[in-house]
């Protein structure tokens, strides 16, 4: 088995977010990987009007997800459930989805539906560079705030700036229809509303509660560990 971990919006560098989850899969025998998203400036092109979108993203997961011919489960983070759902159809290895605090959108959907029209206070828009990212004075209290200091004081290093296009480019598959699916729910996500989460968990095949932040992958590890081997 393998783990491919999808990260969400506006960070870089998925193996960090992933890596306290990821260390404890390994010492099971269980390799894991973090593809690089475009969108988020991790192609080695900025983001932005004419930087690259969800299609960059879409197809540079999916270039990860057919390179392995073993079962695998992908795991999707907020954002990364966008992503996931288009990039994870049609592939045969691809065993499970574990959506973590994601957005889980049907075919034509855009991130951007999901919304109250406006930006949520914790970003930052700028429509002229056409990118968006958190602001790092709200990460810790927003993100993070059950995650120890150590994580708290290096996470800011591993923010990005986004394409603003992805919120509102749609996804043309949902892979979660044809692939067993596992919503984990973060009833303490001051990110992504409960509300929203739950609204998104009830597309899902099982429905998992994790009294957690937005990223239990770093606060609560063993947990999302032992999930992941329970699928």
């Amino acid at each position: 088995m393998r783990v491919v971990f999808v990260h969400g919006a506006c960070v870089r560098d998925g193996s960090w977010w992933w890596h306290r989850t990821a260390e404890l899969l390994q010492e099971r025998g269980v390799p894991s990987v973090a593809p690089a998203l475009p969108s988020c400036g991790e192609a080695g092109v900025p983001g932005g009007v004419a930087g690259p979108g969800l299609s960059e993203d879409v197809a540079a997961v999916r270039q990860v997800l057919q390179a392995g011919d073993e079962p695998t489960i992908v795991v999707a983070h907020s954002y990364g459930g966008i992503i996931t759902a288009e990039a994870a159809a049609g592939i045969g290895s691809v065993r499970h989805l574990l959506l973590v605090s994601s957005y889980l959108p049907e075919v034509g959907q855009s991130l951007s539906e999901f919304g109250d029209g406006s930006p949520a206070p914790f970003l930052d828009v700028d429509p002229d560079a056409g990118t968006f990212g958190v602001r790092p004075e709200l990460l810790v209290d927003t993100f993070l705030q059950d995650c120890d200091p150590e994580v708290q004081a290096q996470a800011a290093d591993h923010l990005a700036r986004q394409s603003v296009q992805v919120t509102g480019q749609v996804v043309g598959a949902a892979a979660w229809h044809q692939v067993p699916s596992t919503y984990l729910v973060c009833t303490q996500d001051r990110g992504t509303p409960l509300r929203l989460q739950r609204e998104f968990a009830r597309r899902a095949g099982s429905v998992v509660e994790l009294e957690a932040g937005h990223h239990p992958f770093l606060s609560r590890p063993a947990a999302v560990r032992d999930l992941l081997l329970s699928l």
